[in-house]
């Protein structure tokens, strides 16, 4: 598959991730900087997504909805046969992981990390 086409649905999946949300914060997982890695692989015609995800904290209450969405977001672009998500706590999620628009949605709304 070109690198082209890959960035194209790597961009899809993306789109589709910023619809899921800690259901604490109000802002997106990807914006909120809890995915750090999305790799498509191409095999016999089949595309696989592998995320690599960590949540705010170790013990986040709703970390296997999050995962679960996260998978069900990713497999709802149409060129993704299969995903897998796995979660790292390695390195440490921390505020400075989060992007400009969630650090002013934060500040604007009141929500304190």
């Amino acid at each position: 598959m070109e690198q082209e086409k890959i960035e194209e649905i790597k961009e899809k999946v993306i789109e589709n991730l910023k619809n899921v949300f800690d259901p604490e914060i109000p802002v997106n997982i990807y914006d909120l900087g809890l995915i750090y890695e999305i790799g498509l692989e191409e095999k016999k015609n089949y595309l696989y997504c592998n995320i690599i995800m960590t949540l705010t904290s170790p013990a986040c209450p709703v970390a296997e909805a999050l995962v679960e969405q996260a998978k069900y977001v990713t497999l709802a672009v149409d060129e993704i046969d299969e995903c897998y998500v796995s979660l790292t706590f390695t390195p440490p999620w921390s505020k400075d992981k989060m992007s400009d628009d969630a650090l002013e949605l934060m500040a604007a709304s009141g929500a304190v990390i």
